[in-house]
């Protein structure tokens, strides 16, 4: 089901939770905001298609976005989003060169209605100046966030995910044990590469969140966390690279799991 809140007065959240049998959920969020000229951050996992736009329908009228900013191109982040190019033409997509390169391989983007920004470069849409960032930790090489510079906000993208047991509105309603046991966890099954990266260049990736000083840490499978929470959760990152390698249920595993489900079916 997804369901909206708001992150802030014209920050507005659409968000469901996916269930990974014996590891929780993840959260899964999309954000529209608003001003003179509306942005939507993704657009919803693809199997949530229907319900994501019965909610975005419920906090702005489709009609009215002029942008959608693609944080990266994986199936919880595209769900809707040649609906809703098709049902409005004036709407464009930011992206990078190679977030538009991937979608062309199954569903490719009107060439003419992108965008294209870079890490470090700035876009000014109506009353605000979105910069665009590279997250430290990524599971897409197209995945780029960005700075809000009217909110403060930081839209990081997959980085500072975290597997939870129950999903609250706020990250600030976590303990911090279930935080950062989530954090890592996702972190390590998202971005595997981390136990490859050495722990002092990871540390002068997560420095400059640290300097960016957000205000808010939006991420795409967090609940909303304030700015008092940016030390906790690159602690959390920074925790990663060694930390116990994700392994995922084998075989066996599986063949035990089905064993269980028909044993509990009705006969």
């Amino acid at each position: 089901m997804v369901t909206t809140y708001k992150a802030a007065t014209d920050i507005d959240v659409l968000t469901s939770s996916f269930p990974i049998p014996g590891f929780g959920l993840i959260p899964i969020n999309a954000f529209v905001l608003h001003g003179p000229e509306p942005v939507l951050v993704d657009t919803g996992a693809v199997v949530d298609s229907d319900e994501f736009m019965t909610a975005l329908q419920s906090v702005i009228d489709p009609s009215d976005l002029k942008w959608i900013w693609l944080t990266h191109t994986d199936f919880d982040h595209i769900g809707t989003l040649h609906q809703l190019l098709t049902e409005n033409p004036r709407l464009r997509v930011i992206t990078t060169f190679l977030g538009m390169g991937i979608m062309t391989t199954s569903a490719p983007l009107p060439m003419d209605r992108v965008h294209l920004l870079n890490p470090g470069q700035t876009i000014t849409l109506g009353d605000r100046t979105l910069t665009a960032v590279k997250p430290p930790v990524f599971d897409n090489p197209s995945t780029t966030g960005f700075r809000d510079e009217k909110s403060g906000a930081f839209f990081s993208s997959d980085c500072f995910g975290a597997l939870l047991q129950a999903v609250p509105e706020r990250a600030d309603d976590l303990s911090d044990d279930e935080l950062r046991q989530g954090q890592v966890l996702w972190a390590t099954i998202d971005s595997p590469w981390v136990h490859k990266v050495d722990p002092a260049a990871l540390a002068k990736e997560l420095n400059q969140v640290r300097e960016m000083n957000p205000t808010m840490v939006l991420s795409s499978h967090l609940p909303a966390a304030s700015g008092a929470m940016t030390e906790q959760l690159l602690d959390s990152l920074g925790a990663t690279p060694t930390a116990q390698p994700f392994i995922g249920p084998d075989q066996a595993a599986l063949e035990q799991m089905l064993a269980q489900m028909t044993a509990g079916a009705p006969q």
